[in-house]
């Protein structure tokens, strides 16, 4: 995957791989399960809250924050820890996005 340089496109990568975590997330109940707990939303509100400012950066946190969700994540979407939580810092406006290619 080739990632562009302009800030507009960086986040719309890292936003691209928070909604595919998400999708992860999703996929597996246990996973799922636990996600919910941590966040305090249903799936309901889940839904509502996927718009909202945070949520993305909260959903590559969740992922981050635990090594085999993070490794089993990263095997799935063939991606690296390492931009994964790039990603992860970027939503978050921890840091800019450097070369992630």
């Amino acid at each position: 995957m080739k990632v562009h340089r302009t800030s507009e496109a960086t986040r719309e990568v890292a936003e691209a791989i928070a909604v595919e975590a998400l999708g992860f997330i999703a996929s597996d109940p246990i996973l799922f399960d636990r996600f919910c707990g941590v966040t305090g939303l249903s799936a309901d509100e889940m839904r509502a809250a996927a718009g909202e400012p945070g949520f993305l950066g909260g959903v590559l946190d969740f992922v981050t924050a635990h090594e085999p969700t993070l490794m089993a994540f990263c095997e799935s979407s063939e991606r690296s820890p390492e931009l994964v939580a790039r990603a992860g810092h970027l939503i978050g406006g921890d840091v800019p996005w450097d070369d992630a290619s």
